[in-house]
């Protein structure tokens, strides 16, 4: 008789980040279930390259939601009058690039999705190291929703509520390249950059950490792409 493998919901952005959580937690043995949202951001890459890494992880599920946080905006991923940054990442600010709650907004879906499969895990790509400027990608902030998470739920009151789990969390840029190059990651279909051309703009805030990071990991030839 053959156990059945435990759920676990993971949040695909398409990025590098998300793909590498989701990638260990099918590593650890888990079944794990896709969840994309088109929130109104300004191209449709990522969800492409999200589609595209569902499809190489061979999910059971891939779910894309659509909750247009571009309605009201409020920043310059989700609205096109705000310019994007390009002169590199600055300690201590918040950048534009951050959409007003929106990790709040997408962990709460991944939960309901979570308590309606029975997983007993939610993967997340959020790291605080590389992105510190994001409130929303902090050890404090995780901890505060994993105990609303707990408060909130059917199965968090009956002690079986799902965990919020971010392996990625204290890592840096770097070694997730090293860790996607190991568990054979397509890398170069993972899409980071704030643009939505044909190729990374290389420019943008994001673009530069992973091209920095790629270089360190001795991934020179996904430099660009």
């Amino acid at each position: 008789m053959h156990n059945t493998p435990p759920t676990a919901i993971a949040l695909l952005s398409g990025g590098l980040d998300s793909a590498t959580a989701a990638a260990l937690a099918i590593e650890a043995g888990y079944r794990v279930i896709g969840l994309s949202f088109n929130y109104g951001q300004r191209h449709q890459r990522e969800l492409i390259a999200a589609k595209n890494l569902a499809d190489h992880l061979k999910l059971p599920e891939h779910h894309i939601i659509a909750v247009n946080l571009a309605a009201w905006g409020g920043s310059s991923l989700t609205d096109s009058e705000i310019s994007v940054p390009t002169d590199g990442v600055e300690a201590g600010v918040i950048p534009n690039t951050y959409v007003p709650c929106r990790n709040t907004v997408f962990i709460a879906l991944g939960l309901s999705l979570a308590e309606a499969r029975s997983a007993e895990r939610l993967v997340l790509g959020i790291n605080a190291v590389d992105y510190s400027g994001y409130p929303d990608c902090r050890p404090d902030y995780l901890a505060a929703f994993q105990n609303l998470a707990d408060l909130a739920t059917k199965t968090g009151r009956e002690g079986k509520g799902a965990q919020l789990w971010a392996p990625l969390l204290q890592w840096s840029k770097t070694k997730i390249v090293q860790e996607a190059t190991r568990l054979k990651l397509p890398i170069a279909d993972t899409w980071s950059c704030y643009a939505g051309e044909e190729k990374p703009c290389g420019i943008c805030d994001s673009c530069r950490i992973r091209d920095a990071a790629l270089l360190e990991a001795g991934r020179s030839d996904l430099v660009g792409q």
